[in-house]
């Protein structure tokens, strides 16, 4: 598979499935981006810690800071403690909170980022 098809197959599975997180899996939000495929994110309860990302998103799904996503443990690790699964955008995140899935405590966080979304676009010259 050549790496255009790879990356078509890779974005069309992030921006059009709808994700709904398993028992396992929680649901963080990104802090900041250390290097090396790595993440600092921090979940509802305020505990912190490093993810990594799969080889499949790397070079095509790109993660900045206020991004949540959805991470699945990794029992061995003691500084990486999570693989991330599942990249939620703002469609997602809204169909997450319609269905009572969200966690509270990114609700107001959630809001603020999808307005930044909105007011940013507003402002883009035409």
């Amino acid at each position: 598979m050549s790496q255009a098809t790879k990356r078509k197959h890779v974005v069309k599975e992030v921006l059009g499935e709808h994700m709904v997180p398993s028992d396992q899996q929680q649901i963080v939000r990104v802090l900041r981006t250390p290097g090396n495929n790595l993440h600092e994110v921090e979940t509802a309860q305020g505990q912190r810690f490093l993810v990594s990302m799969p080889s499949k998103y790397r070079k095509n799904i790109w993660i900045k800071r206020g991004d949540f996503l959805i991470v699945d443990p990794i029992e061995e690790g003691e500084k990486v403690k999570a693989e991330i699964s599942f990249v939620l955008c703002k469609d997602h995140v809204r169909s997450l909170q319609k269905e009572g899935l969200w966690p509270e405590a990114f609700s107001e966080v959630a809001e603020k980022h999808n307005n930044r979304n909105r007011t940013d676009s507003a402002r883009t010259p035409s």
